[in-house]
């Protein structure tokens, strides 16, 4: 894309949202945790260090997965499928303020999903709702020598979702589709790093998420533990048009904590990676239209798949 649409689109690296769902199999009962708080590669295609020029601005993702094995933490698939469309607006606000030397700018977004799932005994229909509220209250993006950005931010996502899987424990969710969010609030730092040169766009965006509090609901306490996640890309802009491929992983580094009527079971270590093309294109108008897709190539205790990421972005 053209530098302006392409730092401007980098803002957006920082918010954070998932899709990305988790099975845990213990003694004779079904915990699940759900969702991971980062949307699996959602920002592929971003110079994730760069931000836009002062003004208001505006993104929309459509994101598409069909996720179609639960593989365990031997790699072997079991059984279930998840497929879920999620929409997620985004405005971001630069006011052309310097912190200690770096733009800042802070951004807000609603995501909102339809999920269907062949887990829970669940066999048809779908479920709409909104997912937890995400706020990033302050991102800094340094310009350094040798065409390199670094931007630094939190974020935060709240504990406001429509339903979650404490509708599913009590019985309250029957629909056949998963629940839309989770049932607690996470704190996300970001960081990112780009060297945008010639058209070019070398960029790694990075996301360590801190669950603050877990779901505990019909005699099952599960505490998600932190989960690292990373969106790659290069791509090469040329004209209005740009191309590359992207990449993205997600990690978890400690167990999850669960407990089902008062025992302990062994908690989850997920690790997931995923690879696939990227095309974009930058109106005269300064409105752009992007598109790519993964596919899981490594996967352990997570769903394996595809997704697809459908991107509109403008400037107000």
């Amino acid at each position: 894309m053209k530098k302006r649409g392409l730092k401007m689109r980098t803002a957006l690296g920082a918010v954070a949202m998932s899709m990305a769902g988790s099975l845990l199999m213990a003694s004779q009962a079904k915990a699940v945790e759900l969702w991971d708080p980062y949307l699996r590669g959602v920002f592929e295609g971003e110079p994730a260090g760069a931000l836009p020029p002062p003004g208001v601005y505006g993104e929309l993702d459509n994101y598409w997965t069909s996720y179609g094995n639960y593989l365990n933490s031997s790699g072997t698939k079991e059984p279930g499928h998840l497929s879920a469309l999620v929409e997620v607006p985004i405005v971001i606000w630069v006011p052309g303020i310097k912190i200690f030397g770096a733009d800042y700018a802070a951004a807000i977004g609603q995501p909102f999903d339809f999920t269907k799932t062949k887990l829970f005994g669940h066999t048809g229909g779908g479920n709409w709702g909104t997912y937890n509220t995400i706020l990033v209250p302050g991102m800094l993006s340094w310009s350094l020598p040798d065409h390199l950005f670094v931007r630094t931010g939190l974020t935060i996502l709240l504990n406001d979702a429509s339903s979650t899987m404490g509708d599913v424990y009590k019985g309250t969710l029957t629909n056949g589709g998963a629940p839309s969010g989770n049932a607690y609030t996470t704190l996300q730092p970001d960081l990112g790093v780009s060297w945008l040169y010639n058209g070019w766009n070398l960029s790694v965006g990075t996301h360590y998420a801190v669950p603050i509090s877990g779901t505990k609901s019909a005699g099952i306490s599960y505490r998600t533990a932190p989960q690292f996640s990373a969106d790659y890309t290069i791509t090469k802009t040329i004209g209005a048009w740009t191309a590359g491929i992207g990449g993205a992983q997600e990690n978890q580094f400690s167990r999850d904590t669960v407990s089902v009527n008062g025992i302990s079971v062994p908690g989850r270590l997920t690790d997931n990676y995923s690879i696939g093309p990227i095309v974009g294109y930058e109106f005269a108008n300064g409105v752009g239209v992007s598109a790519y897709w993964n596919h899981s190539f490594a996967t352990k205790s997570d769903v394996a798949g595809d997704f697809f990421n459908l991107r509109l972005f403008t400037a107000f």
